[in-house]
């Protein structure tokens, strides 16, 4: 991630945090970012100087109408200091802040195989007890783990595979 940002995801959760509305914020970016993703040349349009300020800044408005005030406020300083195509990762460090002080946390669950809701259940149940924090969970299918799975949470991996294990043993039998 880019130190800018770094630095501009924590100003507007700093400013969050001080209107309380770390939540609102949070729900208000997950828009944004689902909007810029499904139109990809919106980012292009606000980043090109070709098209006047008072333009972009309207354009802005309308797009996200609707959403807490500094958060469009937020969308327009970033264009206005051509810092737009930065808002993915300020929004990413904006997110990994408001989890953590929500009392929450994201972890990606890897498998070989769709794991059914009693096992969703009972992994993510594991999950909280060690990071004492409820779960976002993200599961994602990895054939390649053959078998058992492999979870991704606060920094750390906790690989239970058969892919892992396999290699452990291939390691050992080398030494």
């Amino acid at each position: 991630m880019v130190q800018t940002e770094r630095e501009y995801g924590e100003a507007l959760f700093s400013l969050a945090l001080e209107e309380s509305c770390v939540k609102e914020y949070l729900e208000a970016l997950s828009s944004v970012r689902q909007v810029l993703c499904d139109n990809p040349d919106y980012i292009e349009f606000l980043a090109s100087p070709a098209i006047p300020m008072s333009e972009r800044r309207i354009a802005i408005e309308q797009a996200f109408c609707g959403m807490p005030e500094y958060v469009v406020s937020f969308i327009q300083l970033l264009c206005e200091s051509s810092r737009i195509r930065y808002i993915f990762g300020c929004i990413e460090e904006f997110d990994r802040l408001a989890t953590s002080a929500l009392g929450r946390t994201a972890a990606e669950i890897y498998s070989a195989v769709a794991l059914s809701d009693d096992q969703k259940k009972k992994v993510c149940e594991r999950i909280e007890r060690l990071t004492d924090k409820s779960v976002d969970p993200i599961y994602i299918i990895d054939e390649s783990l053959i078998g058992g799975i492999k979870i991704e949470v606060d920094g750390m991996t906790l690989d239970g595979s058969l892919k892992h294990r396999l290699s452990e043993i291939k390691d050992v039998m080398n030494s």
